[in-house]
């Protein structure tokens, strides 16, 4: 199978990695192509700060034909989103605006009553809140999963004033007390996208995109797919290709949708990206908080996200029977038989799916887009966390 490679910074072996594992991924990830476990895959791998590995192979639609991955195509981040709006949330904590132990409440007053009023900002970052999580995470035949009750909301909506989304999406209370058990809750970094809007006076898109992917020139990571970005996206299904087709030909493909009408962060799951834009942002966390001298943290803000802040507390999401929930701020943390790397790693997958894992001890940051084929069942380990060990596998 052809693999298509891209520009590197050095060869492997300058940094203190075996070049004889990447033949190794690649065969792996082929085999997983020809299983139909994965549509494609595009990865990149930086180490001490330098790209060392940009490739892509397999098929660049879900839907077929002849379009080839490649090393720079785009794709929709999904949850890995979080990882962002945790960092935004972090550089307003070392701006001395906002606590982590702030109550949500403090910034959004839909919050500043029980039972939510013991909500922190902490607990929206570590899935502790005790808010109803994402549909699916439990089998229930009637799921309350806020944006449902937003939807609504927005359907009986005039139009006029402004919309508020925030009543509805918390309507349902609380389904555990809080901090009481870890649920999975991508509302909840909406929610945290309106914090920063409010604690900011900056639209949290607008804030990311100023603090966060301007300053590490992630040119290919926003909230809003550009026409020239959407000639490289992924195409997920027809749905998606409908959409792009639109943008590309110069429409506008959210003309005459609802939610058009407001302004929802979407920073629980909005932003597209790369691969080499994602092993950049990763890279910045494993050295420190800087990369060729553009500061995105202070050392020590790395250092508190990527340390444990919940643990000891029961995770039943998805068929889960995790009784010591590991999680950092916005970041996963993993510590089970399935991972090779250091114990000092974090790391997010997105639904689609893709990985970008951050080994702060090697000062390894890799970034993967495996997005599931019909072999995958609806999700598979093989392609995230197989690979994880094969990528990890070439440090010497």
């Amino acid at each position: 199978m052809k693999v298509i490679t891209a520009k590197t910074d050095c060869k492997p072996s300058e940094t203190g990695y075996d070049e004889s594992r990447l033949d190794k991924l690649n065969e792996r990830l082929a085999d997983m192509i020809d299983r139909k476990v994965i549509h494609g895959a595009a990865y990149c791998i930086a180490h001490k700060g330098r790209v060392i590995a940009h490739a892509a192979l397999g098929s660049g639609s879900a839907l077929g034909g002849d379009a080839l991955m490649q090393p720079d195509t785009v794709f929709g981040l999904a949850s890995i989103t979080k990882t962002f709006t945790a960092t935004a949330i972090m550089q307003l904590v070392e701006d001395g605006i906002v606590s982590l132990t702030d109550p949500v409440g403090k910034y959004l007053p839909q919050f500043d009553k029980k039972p939510f009023s013991d909500i922190t900002l902490l607990h929206m970052l570590t899935h502790t809140s005790g808010l109803y999580p994402d549909a699916g995470c439990f089998e229930e035949e009637y799921p309350k999963h806020g944006w449902v009750h937003i939807e609504e909301a927005l359907d009986r909506w005039n139009g006029e004033g402004e919309f508020d989304w925030l009543t509805p999406a918390i309507s349902n209370g609380l389904r555990r007390p809080v901090g009481s058990e870890w649920m999975y809750n991508s509302l909840a970094f909406s929610i945290l996208g309106e914090v920063i809007t409010k604690a900011s006076g900056v639209f949290a898109h607008d804030f990311i995109t100023q603090r966060i992917i301007k300053p590490l020139g992630l040119n290919d990571t926003s909230f809003d797919l550009t026409p020239q970005a959407a000639k490289r996206f992924f195409v997920y299904d027809d749905d998606t290709k409908k959409y792009i087709d639109t943008l590309i030909s110069g429409g506008d493909p959210d003309s005459g949708s609802k939610w058009s009408r407001v302004k929802i962060p979407q920073t629980g799951g909005g932003l597209v990206s790369t691969v080499y834009d994602l092993a950049r942002f990763g890279s910045a966390f494993a050295l420190g908080g800087r990369i060729e001298g553009k500061r995105l943290l202070g050392r020590k803000s790395v250092e508190k996200m990527s340390r444990v802040q919940v643990s000891g507390i029961p995770d039943r999401c998805w068929g889960a029977k995790e009784d010591n929930r590991l999680y950092g701020i916005g970041f996963d943390i993993r510590r089970n038989a399935n991972f090779n790397y250091s114990d000092n790693t974090i790391m997010h997958e997105g639904a689609g799916a893709s990985s970008i894992d951050i080994d702060l001890d090697e000062q390894l940051a890799a970034a993967w887009f495996v997005p599931f084929g019909e072999g995958a069942g609806g999700w598979s380990a093989e392609p995230l966390y197989n690979v994880q060990n094969i990528i990890w596998s070439g440090i010497i």
